[in-house]
């Protein structure tokens, strides 16, 4: 494309941007066609000529000079309307690769229409697991999220993702589902405000609670890097779904969601680079319903949680994390333990294939430990047995991940060596192992 059209594009873009006039280049005069548009982007600092104080409009553009045209353009962004936005970010996605050289990052996985952005992730997914009679079963299934954020003003967004899953092997169902809507405040860097069907995350590692947990309620917090502080109040709605049924596999442990009602807070600090240490504090107002689960005691029983983790970076790719979490119980089943310890080598940057992980992690897990926890895909097998069959388990997990190609990462995990003990002196058989595979895309 001939430079002097490209300018004349940009200029339509910028239609709106005020700017003076100016004579600014000497191969430019008031009778050219385009005298106006190199005019104005220049007054803009949008172009620039040549040392010799000419523009050369009829030769050849290159990408790399369209990409700093269209840094300058990001820099004015504010000053658009909705629909010059949204031709500026289809330039900033053609260039993306031109405009990262300029150390100005286009984020490949947001789709922005006007003042909404638009991401997603898909998962394949096949395991061979294990059920509370310790019997062997496989699951394959899919799932995908598609995620849209709206910018309402400077400070307020509303975001919400839907969600699809569905069974290949056993089920001809397929579930269409809206898991997150929340407006989130952020009159800064440092504080938000977010309330509506949300994700917190707990603790450090995700044994007990993870961000993936649907949280029906309103959080705020502050952090400013170095420390953070958060509170929520508002409904464990992943864990009331999940134990609302009576199952061969699955335990009536709520009555109702609104048993989940509770309030939390939270501590963050960073160390400077290497390790970030948490804590928190969780009160259900909720007593247990308890139907279905092995030991009488918790039906009725109130429960409050507390925890803390860390994650260490040690060097040489080499890092470690950890949590303790204790359910606090008013019945005779007293306190229970989870926690789990670790060691993982290497990290998948999805934007990087080739980069792969490789971890090994302890899990330790008092029964009834796991009463309110919404934990990882990968655990709930040997969780889900303890807590139904009455009995502490204990188990190794052996993960690994790599980015196959951009974007597309593969992993694997498998749980070994399991050990049950029943809380009231009776013999439980030992776990059996599960495994798993996982196609994981973004976009």
């Amino acid at each position: 494309m001939k430079k002097i059209l490209a300018i004349a594009a940009v200029a339509a873009l910028s239609a709106g941007v005020s700017a003076y006039a100016a004579n600014p280049f000497s191969d430019v005069t008031p009778n050219d066609w385009a005298y106006q548009a190199v005019e104005s982007l220049s007054e803009q600092g949008v172009v620039e000529g040549y040392p010799d104080g000419t523009f050369k409009g009829e030769r050849n553009i290159t990408r790399y000079e369209m990409a700093q045209i269209i840094a300058r353009m990001l820099a004015k962004e504010d000053q658009l309307n909705a629909q010059q936005r949204a031709t500026l970010d289809k330039l900033a996605g053609e260039y993306a690769d031109e405009l990262a050289n300029l150390g100005i990052r286009v984020s490949n996985l947001e789709k922005k229409v006007g003042n909404l952005a638009w991401s997603g992730d898909a998962r394949m997914h096949y395991q061979r697991n294990i059920d509370t009679d310790n019997a062997k079963s496989d699951s394959w299934t899919g799932r995908m999220r598609i995620n849209v954020s709206g910018q309402v003003n400077d400070e307020v967004s509303v975001n919400g993702r839907f969600v699809s899953e569905m069974d290949f092997k056993d089920s001809d169902d397929k579930d269409t589902t809206m898991d997150r809507i929340f407006a989130l405040w952020k009159p800064n860097d440092a504080t938000h405000v977010s309330i509506g069907r949300q994700g917190v995350a707990l603790d450090q590692t995700g044994v007990f609670w993870d961000e993936d947990g649907i949280y029906d309620g309103i959080s705020a917090g502050w952090n400013n890097g170095s420390f953070g502080i958060e509170a929520g109040y508002g409904y464990l709605t992943s864990a009331a779904e999940y134990y609302a049924v009576d199952s061969d596999d699955i335990a009536s442990i709520y009555a109702s969601k609104k048993d989940t009602e509770n309030w939390y807070a939270k501590l963050t600090g960073h160390l400077g680079d290497t390790a970030d240490v948490s804590a928190f504090y969780l009160k259900p107002t909720h007593k247990l319903n308890g139907n279905g689960v092995a030991n009488s005691e918790a039906k009725g029983a109130k429960v409050s949680v507390w925890g803390a983790g860390t994650s260490i970076d040690l060097g040489g790719n080499l890092a470690l994390d950890g949590d303790y979490v204790q359910s606090r119980f008013n019945h005779d089943i007293g306190h229970a333990a989870l926690w789990t310890a670790g060691l993982t080598y290497g990290a998948v940057d999805v934007e990087k294939p080739g980069t792969w992980t490789l971890g090994v992690h302890y899990v330790d897990a008092d029964y009834a430990s796991y009463a309110l926890g919404n934990s990882a895909l990968d655990l709930t097998d040997q969780l889900d047995y303890g807590l139904l069959n009455g009995a502490d388990v204990k188990f190794w997990v052996a993960r690994a991940g790599v980015a196959l190609q951009k974007n597309v990462e593969l992993d694997a995990y498998y749980n070994f060596a399991g050990k049950a003990d029943g809380i009231d002196g009776s013999s439980v058989e030992d776990p059996d192992d599960a495994w798993g595979v996982e196609l994981n895309y973004s976009f």
